[in-house]
């Protein structure tokens, strides 16, 4: 299990006032497939997942699962939800074993003063901005076989750790589409895939793949 003193949040604190928020922290242990949060819930918590993978959705009317994120430990969870004191705007699911912190927010705000956990902060803040920019750009710009290419230059081993149905959850599309289109790129020669193990023959078609929304 991780501890504060490994997360870039909390780098900046003194070990005094780290070790003030270690004890205040609140722990929970959480088995595969086990919800964190709903989307709609309200905490009064900052959420730090020291241990395992979680993953972020939104429900549609529909019922359909829209996949946002994943996290790996050690990291942050519902950040902006948590500083704007707003619902969750998504569920949070394992997707291992895992553990939860949670820290009481108003014990965060007490080292608000300290100007370079401040500055931390809002580096964090900006980079969860950044996420849901591209996470939009995504969902809205790109083609199936963009959404494959980019997962496949970005996150090759993900097909390692994961089963096709639920690589295909994360990119929102079905294990069939997913399936066809990766039977696709290895009739061209750009992939192989033996024993979950991708290996890239043409990194440049893959880029080209992105770039032009189409294979």
């Amino acid at each position: 299990m991780f501890k504060l003193k490994d997360m870039p949040l909390f780098s900046q604190l003194s070990k005094e006032d780290l070790a003030e928020l270690q004890s205040e922290m609140l722990i929970q242990h959480y088995e595969k497939d086990s919800i964190v949060f709903y989307e709609g819930d309200e905490s009064e918590y900052l959420q730090i997942l020291l241990d395992g993978i979680v993953r972020l959705y939104k429900t549609s009317p529909k019922g359909t699962q829209i996949h946002m994120h994943n996290f790996i430990a050690p990291d942050v969870i519902a950040l902006f939800a948590a500083f704007e004191q707003v619902p969750f705007p998504a569920t949070c699911e394992f997707l291992s074993d895992g553990i939860v912190g949670l820290i009481p927010l108003d014990k965060i705000y007490a080292h608000m003063e300290n100007v370079d956990f401040s500055i931390s902060l809002v580096s964090a803040l900006s980079k969860r901005m950044k996420l849901l920019a591209d996470l939009l750009h995504k969902e809205t710009i790109y083609t199936s076989e963009a959404k494959i290419a980019d997962i496949l230059l970005n996150n090759t081993t993900v097909f390692k750790r994961l089963k096709n149905n639920e690589i295909a959850s994360i990119i929102n599309m079905t294990p069939e589409t997913l399936s066809r289109i990766l039977g696709k790129f290895k009739k061209e020669n750009i992939i192989t895939i033996k024993s979950h193990v991708v290996t890239l023959h043409d990194k440049n078609a893959l880029l080209k793949i992105i770039e032009t929304n189409k294979i």
